[in-house]
């Protein structure tokens, strides 16, 4: 019979929620009256039959305006309650004033104990069903799993009542907070995090969620260092502002973001600097659907540009950004118009078109190839993009009289070991020397590493493998890199942009270097995971060594020589870098343009290492279509 009423519809259930609290008003208000009297056999007339019809519409009505036959049992919130309480106080106002004025013979305490019998047969049902869906809900979830919440505050508050409808169950609260521990928190006692371990071994805990707000991630850092040796699992649940925002529920538990790991706190930005070039300016991106030139374009939007071109070469990228875009704009104060455009930084009279037409004044240039295997396997084409693509940009941003053209390049294009590297540096040296040829368009080039969350990030793919349950691939126990969230990265080139002067190379400090396998080790204890290897043979998880691959090196290096000085962010440094005329530069650019027609890979690389870029490598080359003419031209000769 339960489980029919529960499955019946709404208005079923609101329909017998008004029948019973017609009935429940009415008992209340005789059980008062016989309370009062201290006897069951009470006078009736049509008085108090109408001070009791008074009451009952009333009160429904109220109900009904109150929004109590819209709550959902099962979700009952302590809001919810509230205004059961606030409703049964408004009826027993209702009984007083109705019987004054139908002089009806209802004793003056009556609506007094009215109150507290009508909150005990309105309120206790409610709470009842409530409780009995909960059970059987639990039942039909099976066992809950025992779960420990860190921080006992809003967020802690808001996720333990998230987690009662799911199959955990939040067995303890732990903060470091002095003031708060011993206080008891939703009828769990908070603890201090010294008390974790015995705990866990209490309730059999798995599994630690965070809870800690708006925390500093250095802090978070702090406190996840401190639960990796216990081995749980450990989750987050999203940040306030998420929550306020609507980007993410307290319910939608994650795995711990990589930043929170690293600990690094973002440096607040300049306001001036982030406005420089972009408020009320025509502001253009390439590349604009990549990581970093997504990125860029959320950070634009917000310094209220007056016109926004993104050109991408894929159409989906492009799509998804213009509409995620627009709807950044929504509610905004300001207007900006968005321009999603298609096209190739290789092609020149397109780009010069664009930037005329929309008479675009700083340019964003985030279009390259990144992946370095791939490039070391599409030499040709990863030289025409990063380095032709940028030349030819960059013409036309010089005919189209930009005013500032900021160059995306990366630590790898120090001493590079890998074609990629090569082809940025080659990129740099095109705009340094054309920043000695002009000096209408300010040419700018920021550097930095590894940003998370990228399309070529090893945590997503460490992430993936743990879930599987490895092994974990790591190409030597001794690589290291730099990394940055990629809002952070976003931000810093808009402010570097603002600072250029011309010609400039600057760099963005990332920190301090991670050591690639400590992260893969981290992930997984922090999975609740153990690292399988000599020392513990029946661990969970394999790390394995897979090789460097093609041009990857060991160190990423941010600076080249020694001459670097700091500039009014403390983020932000500038280097000194050795750069030719620009008909050195042309000749060099001429010569490959040369050995790409031709497609002669392997002059391509010597190119590359004659040129100042300070590329050097002894593996062979990789290009997939030359090295397939070469062993095809080979077998001919054989033959």
């Amino acid at each position: 019979m339960l489980k029919a009423l529960f499955e019946s519809s709404r208005t079923t259930k609101r329909l017998i929620s008004l029948a019973y609290d017609s009935l429940a008003i009415t008992l209340s208000l005789y059980i008062a009256i016989c309370l009062r009297l201290g006897s069951f056999d009470i006078p009736v007339t049509e008085r108090e039959l109408g001070t009791l019809a008074i009451t009952i519409l009333a009160t429904l009505g109220a109900f009904v305006k109150m929004g109590m036959y819209r709550a959902i049992l099962r979700y009952m919130t302590p809001q919810a309650l509230n205004t059961v309480f606030f409703g049964t106080c408004f009826s027993a106002l209702i009984l007083a004033v109705g019987s004054f004025f139908t002089q009806s013979f209802i004793p003056r305490s009556v609506p007094f104990i009215y109150l507290t019998v009508a909150l005990i047969l309105l309120g206790g049902p409610r709470l009842l069903v409530h409780h009995i869906v909960m059970v059987l809900n639990g039942k039909h979830l099976g066992k809950s799993e025992p779960v420990i919440v860190y921080g006992a505050g809003y967020t802690g508050h808001q996720l333990r009542l998230a987690l009662k409808a799911t199959n955990y169950k939040v067995v303890a609260f732990v903060d470091d907070d002095l003031t708060r521990q011993g206080s008891v928190f939703a009828n769990i006692r908070v603890q201090s995090p010294a008390e974790l371990p015995r705990i866990i071994r209490k309730y059999g805990a798995t599994r630690v969620l965070l809870a800690l707000g708006n925390t500093p991630h250095s802090r978070r850092a702090q406190i996840i260092k401190g639960l990796e040796p216990l081995g749980v699992s450990v989750q987050t649940a999203p940040a306030i502002p998420d929550l306020i925002s609507g980007r993410a529920r307290i319910e939608h538990i994650r795995d711990v973001d990589i930043e929170d790991l690293l600990g690094r706190d973002p440096v607040k930005a300049n306001d001036q600097l982030m406005s420089a070039c972009i408020t009320d300016k025509v502001v253009m991106v390439t590349g604009a659907g990549g990581s970093i030139g997504s990125e860029l374009c959320r950070q634009i939007i917000l310094q209220a540009p007056r016109r926004l071109v993104l050109f991408e070469l894929n159409e989906f990228s492009l799509y998804r950004l213009e509409a995620e875009l627009k709807h950044m704009l929504e509610g905004q104060s300001f207007s900006t118009e968005i321009i999603p455009l298609l096209g190739s930084v290789q092609k020149e009279h397109r780009v010069e078109t664009i930037m005329r037409t929309f008479s675009v004044q700083t340019v964003y240039h985030a279009a390259a190839y990144k992946h370095v295997p791939l490039v070391e396997h599409n030499i040709v084409e990863g030289v025409r993009n990063n380095v032709y693509g940028t030349w030819y940009t960059a013409e036309a941003a010089i005919r189209a009289g930009v005013e500032s053209f900021v160059l995306v390049s990366t630590d790898k294009a120090v001493r590079p070991t890998n074609i990629m590297g090569a082809s940025k540096r080659m990129a740099e040296l095109v705009l340094q020397g054309l920043s000695q040829r002009q000096t209408d368009t300010r040419f700018t080039m920021v550097r930095f590493g590894n940003v998370l969350g990228s399309s070529g990030s090893v945590v997503p793919l460490f992430r993936q493998q743990i879930k599987v349950g490895g092994p974990v691939t790591v190409t030597h126990p001794e690589i290291i890199r730099y990394f940055m969230t990629i809002p952070e990265a976003a931000e810093l080139v808009i402010q570097a942009g603002a600072m250029g002067t011309g010609g400039d190379v600057l760099v963005l400090d990332m920190g301090e270097p991670v050591k690639i396998v400590d992260l893969a080790k981290r992930m997984i204890h922090l999975s609740g995971l153990t690292v399988k290897g000599e020392d513990e043979p029946d661990g969970d998880i394999e790390i394995t060594y897979t090789g460097l691959r093609p041009g990857e090196k060991l160190y990423e290096e941010l600076l080249i020589g020694d001459n670097v000085s700091g500039t009014i962010h403390d983020r932000i440094m500038r280097a000194e870098e050795y750069c030719l005329s620009w008909p050195e530069t042309r000749a060099i650019l001429d010569e490959l343009d040369r050995a790409c027609h031709d497609y002669s890979c392997d002059r391509v690389r010597e190119l590359l290492m004659l040129a100042p870029t300070g590329y050097t490598t002894e593996e062979d080359l990789g290009d997939a279509v030359w090295l397939h003419k070469s062993n095809t031209a080979k077998l001919r000769v054989i033959k």
